[in-house]
C-alpha cells in the first residue's frame, strides 16, 4: 500500500507531536525570509496553520500547493505565537514537494480579503472560500444540517424528497419556470416550497415527513433573501400546535447546541398581538428592552387633537437619550416615522421631577403629563416618542424605531427565539373588498373563531406560527385544513369558486376526498439560521456560491444566452427588451 500523502492536518499539530516525523499539505500563505536560504512558511488547509521552517524555499510563492514533510519540533523560547493552536510547534528538517503552482491571487487569502469588494470576492469565490472565515462557516453550516437530520431522525421523522419539477401555483413571489421539450408552449415551475407534496405526503400514511429541501424564488435578493434558498420542511399528521412547535424546538437548538456548545434555553411562544403590541413587529428581536406602551387610556379626554382623533396611542421610552438627540436628530426621526407611514411623530424630553420639553407639552394638562410618565417609567433624562394613529400604523412605525435605536448587530448578545402564534386569518382587502390570506389558504382557521369565518373575516386567527431568532424571521408553519367542506368555505371568501379551485389545485385537492388525516407543519431557512450562529449580517456569507444583489453570478456570468437553436428545439424565441 502507498503511503498517505498527509500524516495530519496543519491546524491538528501540539506539543504532544513534537518528535514525530510528520507530512502536512496545503496552500502557501505568509512567508518571512530568514537570512539568505531560510524562510518561515505558514501552511494553509482548512483546520489551520503551521509554521514550516524551509531551506531554500526560493521557488516556494503564495498559494502554492505543497506538501511539506519534517519533524516536529518546539519553537525556540522567545518565538511562540500564542494566537495559533499550533504557535507552540514548528515543523524543521522540511522537505518540500510542490503540488502545484498559482498566479499571483487578486486578493490576499487572509482577514484583509473582508475590505475587498464582494463582487470581486464572487467573481473569484474558488479563492474566496480558502479563507478561514468562509471554512468556518461552511462547517457551521454542515454542524447545523447533521444537528437538524439527527434531531427529526430521533423524532420518528422520515427523510423523504419532493419534485423539483412541478406545475405553476403562484404563492405570492415569483416563480422560476422551465418550458417542456416535450410539451412546447407549456411549463414546469421550480418549487417555492415543498408545500403541497408534503401534504399529499400526509394523505398517502407518510405519518411524518421531513426533506432539507431547495426551495427557489424570482424576488429581491438583500441580506436574507436569495433565489435559491435551503430550508428544514417538516409536516406531521395526528399532532396539535403545540406538538409541531416542540418538534421543530428541538431541531434549532440541537443546531444551536452542536455550533455553541451550550444548549439555548427552551423557547417561549407569544401571540401575534401580543408581539405587535409590545415590540411592534411580528420579528421581535428580544435581545434589549425599548417596549412599547399604550397610553390611549392617558389621553381619552384630551383637548390635543392629534391625540382625541387618534384609536391608539403607543409610546416608546429611550433611556437617557434626551441629552443625545438635538433638534436635527429628532427631525431625522421624525422623517424616519413618516417614512414608515406615520403621520408624525410626537417627541418629549424627560426632565427633573418629570417634567416635560416638547413643542407639545402646553396642549396637554398636568394631569396628562403626569400619567404619561408614569405609565411610560420615565425619569430624568429620558427621551419619550409618541405615534398617535391606528393601532396597527402606531406599533410598526414605533417599532422600527426601536430596532433602529436598540437593536445590536447580529453577533452580539445571546441567541433568542420566541415562537409567535395566533396570526390572523387575513390580512386587508382585495380591490373587490375579498380578503386577503395572511398565509397560503390552506391554513387553517382558529377554532374558536370559525363561528365568524363569513361574518367576521377580519377578527379570525389562523393556526400559523413563526419562530423568530434575533429579530429574523428563521420560517413559519401552520396547521392546515384537512377536510374539503372547510377548505371550500374558504377559498369561497378569496373569490375561488370550486371550478376554480378544481383547475388551479385539483391535482391537490382531490386526494384530501380520499380521507387527509389532520396535519400541520413547519419550515425554516437553515441560510438564515446559519448566518445568525455564524455571527454573520448577510446570509451569502454561509452559502458556497451565492448570488450578488444583481442576480448576475460574477463568476459564471449567470444568467447568460441561450443558442436559438436550443430556444427553437423547446418552441421559444427570445424577444427584445421592452423599454
Amino acid at each position: 500500500m502507498s503511503e498517505p500523502m498527509r500524516t495530519h492536518r496543519c491546524g491538528e499539530l501540539r506539543r504532544e507531536h513534537v518528535g514525530q516525523e510528520v507530512s502536512v499539505c496545503g496552500w502557501v500563505g505568509r512567508r518571512r525570509e530568514h537570512g539568505e536560504h531560510l524562510a518561515f512558511i505558514d501552511l494553509r488547509d482548512h483546520s489551520g496553520v503551521v509554521q514550516c521552517v524551509v531551506d531554500g524555499a526560493a521557488d516556494l510563492r503564495s498559494e502554492f500547493v505543497v506538501r511539506i514533510s519534517g519533524t516536529l519540533r518546539v519553537r525556540p523560547e522567545g518565538t511562540a505565537n500564542a494566537a495559533l493552536p499550533t504557535g507552540d510547534v514548528e515543523i524543521g528538517d522540511c522537505t518540500v514537494e510542490i503540488l502545484s503552482r498559482a498566479e499571483p491571487p487578486p486578493f490576499p487569502i487572509d482577514e484583509r480579503a473582508d475590505g475587498v469588494d464582494e463582487t470581486v470576492r464572487l467573481r473569484y469565490r474558488y479563492l474566496d472560500l480558502r479563507r478561514e472565515r468562509m471554512q468556518r462557516n461552511l462547517r457551521i453550516r454542515a454542524k447545523v444540517n447533521g444537528a437538524i437530520r439527527g434531531a427529526m431522525d430521533r423524532q420518528d421523522f422520515v427523510e423523504v424528497e419532493t419534485p423539483m419539477l412541478m406545475p405553476s401555483t403562484p404563492e405570492g413571489a415569483r416563480e422560476f419556470l422551465v418550458p417542456s421539450r416535450q410539451v412546447p408552449g407549456s411549463f414546469y415551475a421550480l418549487p417555492q416550497s415543498p408545500q403541497l407534496f408534503k401534504q399529499l405526503l400526509m394523505v398517502g400514511g407518510t405519518d411524518r415527513y421531513y426533506q432539507i429541501a431547495r426551495c427557489l424564488r424570482d424576488e429581491d435578493l438583500r441580506a436574507d433573501r436569495q433565489y435559491e434558498f435551503m430550508q428544514l420542511d417538516a409536516e406531521a399528521s395526528f399532532v396539535t400546535q403545540d406538538e409541531v412547535l416542540a418538534f421543530i424546538s428541538d431541531a434549532v437548538l440541537d443546531a444551536a447546541e452542536a455550533v455553541t456548545g451550550e444548549r439555548p434555553p427552551p423557547i417561549d411562544a407569544i401571540t401575534w398581538h401580543e408581539a405587535m403590541d409590545r415590540y411592534g413587529t411580528d420579528k421581535p428581536d428580544l435581545r434589549f428592552g425599548l417596549e412599547l406602551v399604550d397610553v390611549t387610556s392617558v389621553f381619552t379626554a384630551t383637548e390635543f387633537k392629534a391625540f382625541g382623533s387618534a384609536e391608539a396611542i403607543k409610546a416608546l421610552c429611550v433611556p437617557g437619550a434626551s441629552a443625545d438627540f438635538g433638534r436635527n436628530r429628532l427631525d431625522a426621526l421624525t422623517d424616519r416615522a413618516k417614512g414608515v407611514g406615520a403621520k408624525g411623530l410626537v417627541w418629549m424630553r424627560v426632565g427633573e421631577g418629570g417634567a416635560l420639553d416638547s413643542p407639545v407639552a402646553k396642549f396637554l394638562s398636568e394631569a396628562e403629563q403626569a400619567a404619561l410618565v408614569a405609565e411610560t417609567a420615565a425619569t430624568d433624562g429620558d427621551l419619550l416618542l409618541l405615534v398617535a394613529d391606528g393601532w396597527h400604523i402606531a406599533c410598526e412605525v414605533l417599532g422600527t424605531l426601536r430596532n433602529d435605536l436598540g437593536r445590536p448587530p447580529v453577533h452580539e448578545g445571546p441567541y433568542r427565539y420566541v415562537w409567535v402564534v395566533d396570526f390572523p386569518m387575513f390580512v386587508g382587502q382585495d380591490d373587490a373588498g375579498r380578503p386577503k390570506p395572511a398565509h397560503h389558504p390552506f391554513t387553517r382557521p382558529h377554532a374558536d373563531d370559525l363561528d365568524r369565518l363569513e361574518s367576521d373575516p377580519m377578527s379570525v386567527r389562523s393556526m400559523a406560527y413563526d419562530l423568530v431568532l434575533n429579530g429574523w424571521e428563521l420560517g413559519s408553519g401552520s396547521i392546515r385544513i384537512h377536510e374539503p367542506a372547510l377548505q371550500q368555505r374558504v377559498f369561497d371568501l378569496l373569490g375561488i369558486d370550486e371550478e376554480e379551485a378544481q383547475q388551479r389545485f385539483g391535482f391537490f385537492l382531490t386526494p384530501f376526498r380520499y380521507g387527509a388525516p389532520p396535519h400541520g407543519g413547519f419550515a425554516f431557512g437553515i441560510d438564515r439560521l446559519a448566518a445568525i450562529l455564524a455571527g454573520e449580517e448577510n446570509i451569502r456569507e454561509v452559502i458556497a456560491f451565492p448570488k450578488p444583489q444583481s442576480g448576475i453570478d460574477p463568476m459564471t456570468q449567470a444568467p447568460t444566452p441561450v443558442d436559438p437553436k436550443v430556444l427553437s428545439d423547446l418552441g421559444l424565441r427570445a424577444l427584445p427588451p421592452t423599454t
